[in-house]
């Protein structure tokens, strides 16, 4: 499920890009889906500022990261797939909910929320990286998640007051690393798989590898 194209305004093309090259190499067949709606802003990624004039749609701009390959996230059910995998972004806490501007007191997206009641009830995995997690911690009570470390660590992890966020959401914050091969959280109660991703300021290998391990493990909860 994308959000854009583009990580202050939509979707890390990086983790997009990541997860399908993790999902290829696991033998899975994927489908790509947007809500279609409006992006809360679009942002000069030249500049890092809002390009005032502009407005884009997230399910146009996250057909780019599909190759044109793509749908409307209502079109997203349980039936015909075995899990759903949320990369991270800006996208995921602008435009899937409000929790860039409202934090803990966000709203979920109505479909982003249908598609992760509707997979957590039919008790398919679902797999969330970056910031994304948040998207469970709201919608899923009791779910455990990670966002990677609660401190800042010297700038090295610029998102840590997420995991506090987290914890008033009422999900339960798991302290996870990014540079190692099993850097994913498995809530195996929940089926809710999560990894730190470009929460941590690292090598990009290092978060390709943990997204791998993200993807492993969402697999292997599909029990196929």
């Amino acid at each position: 499920v994308l959000s854009g194209c583009g990580v202050y305004d939509g979707t890390e093309i990086h983790e997009a890009s990541a997860v399908l090259v993790h999902l290829s190499r696991g033998g899975a067949e994927v489908q790509m889906f947007a809500p279609d709606v409006p992006q809360m802003h679009v942002i000069d990624h030249s500049k890092g500022q809002p390009a005032e004039a502009e407005s884009r749609n997230v399910l146009v701009e996250s057909a780019r990261i599909a190759r044109g390959k793509i749908a409307s996230l209502a079109k997203l059910t349980t039936a015909d797939h075995d899990a759903v995998i949320f990369p991270g972004g800006f996208g995921a806490a602008k435009n899937l909910s409000t929790f860039a501007v409202d934090g803990k007191d966000c709203k979920v997206n109505r479909e982003v929320e249908r598609v992760l009641k509707d997979f957590h009830k039919a008790g398919k995995p679902i797999g969330l990286c970056c910031i994304s997690p948040v998207l469970a911690a709201k919608v899923l009570s009791g779910a455990e998640v990670t966002v990677g470390h609660e401190e800042e660590e010297g700038g090295k992890w610029p998102y840590a007051g997420t995991a506090g966020a987290i914890k008033e959401l009422g999900a339960k914050h798991c302290v996870k690393e990014v540079t190692i091969s099993f850097a994913a959280h498995v809530d195996t109660k929940n089926k809710v798989v999560t990894t730190p991703a470009f929460m941590c300021e690292t090598a990009l290998h290092h978060i390709f590898d943990g997204i791998g391990a993200m993807v492993k493990n969402v697999l292997k909860l599909t029990g196929k």
